[in-house]
């Protein structure tokens, strides 16, 4: 066995163009270590440590910082723990997460519609004259049908551009323009999020319309089944694949909407920037872990949806 694997790996083809940029990698790495200025041999020092260990102590509860931690002797315990974060949640805690939660559905529905309806013209092998075909029979169809097939061309690359330009920009400064016109509202905030992630689901459901097995619209196509038609067929074979890229898009949409919330919009983010600005570290953990639960609540959901739709 071991002379077999031996030889495999003698005779395994060798990529040049792999290996040099392999090594042009490397040398990036070391260039950019040598280049910036991390300050990594502070990180051991005796006040960074001290540093640490005070904010990781500040981080605990507040009852639990008062009453010496759950040592033995102290008289902290879960109850005043509980009590502590219900009275957090009472006090705008479960409204801003209420907020932020809205705020992340409703902008990942709204990029989710936009997207997965320009996915399509955006998809080389819909926006032609004979979609769905390669090779020569979209050849015999631009002799024929030239004008078809620049209309067609024109309209996927305006697609694929206004795409690209939705997500180029990043939430927080549509959120920045969007506010100055439309105040600090949650509005911005739904917007300036579905404008970015529509433009990153566009891109990701036009290549997988792009990279779907061919055969079944071929066969629709080939049958008579208009343009809409073979898209509306094969659309639920793309569904969970499309579900995975919803749901990650949700879960970018709750941390981002957490931060946009610095910006004065009432979410999770504007509970932390309150919290460090009154530097009330424990609060602010406890907030983060707040964003921290509802992405992992919106992993569950999303493996609940693909998983039921896989079945069905």
């Amino acid at each position: 066995m071991k002379t077999s694997v031996d030889e495999l790996r003698r005779t395994r083809p060798r990529s040049r163009l792999l290996r040099a940029a392999a090594w042009a990698v490397a040398a990036l790495v070391v260039f950019s270590w040598m280049s910036g200025d991390f300050g990594l041999e502070q990180l051991g020092g005796e006040r960074r440590l001290a540093n640490l260990e005070r904010f990781t102590g500040e981080l605990r509860p507040w009852p639990v910082q008062q009453q010496g931690g759950f040592d033995a002797g102290s008289t902290a315990d879960w109850r005043t723990v509980y009590d502590w974060a219900a009275a957090l949640m009472a006090d705008g805690g479960s409204k801003a997460l209420a907020s932020t939660a809205a705020i992340a559905v409703l902008a990942s529905v709204l990029a989710a519609l936009v997207g997965y309806l320009a996915c399509w013209p955006a998809a080389r092998n819909v926006a032609r004259p004979a979609p769905f075909f390669g090779g020569p029979a979209v050849a015999g169809q631009r002799r024929r049908l030239r004008l078809a097939h620049w209309a067609w061309s024109a309209l996927n690359h305006s697609v694929r551009a206004v795409l690209l330009f939705a997500r180029a920009v990043p939430e927080y400064l549509w959120a920045f323009l969007l506010v100055e016109s439309l105040g600090y509202t949650a509005l911005p905030a739904v917007l300036a999020l579905a404008l970015h992630n529509a433009g990153i689901l566009g891109r990701l459901g036009a290549e997988t319309v792009e990279n779907m097995p061919p055969a079944a619209a071929r066969a629709l196509a080939a049958a008579g089944a208009s343009r809409s038609q073979t898209a509306a067929a094969v659309f639920p074979s793309l569904l969970p694949r499309l579900l995975l890229y919803f749901f990650y898009r949700w879960e970018t949409c709750v941390r981002e909407a957490t931060v946009l919330g610095m910006l004065g919009v009432l979410s999770l983010g504007s509970l932390i920037r309150d919290a460090r600005a009154g530097n009330l570290y424990d609060e602010l953990f406890f907030y983060v872990l707040l964003g921290a639960l509802m992405v992992l609540a919106g992993d569950l959901l999303s493996a609940l949806a693909r998983g039921l739709v896989r079945r069905a």
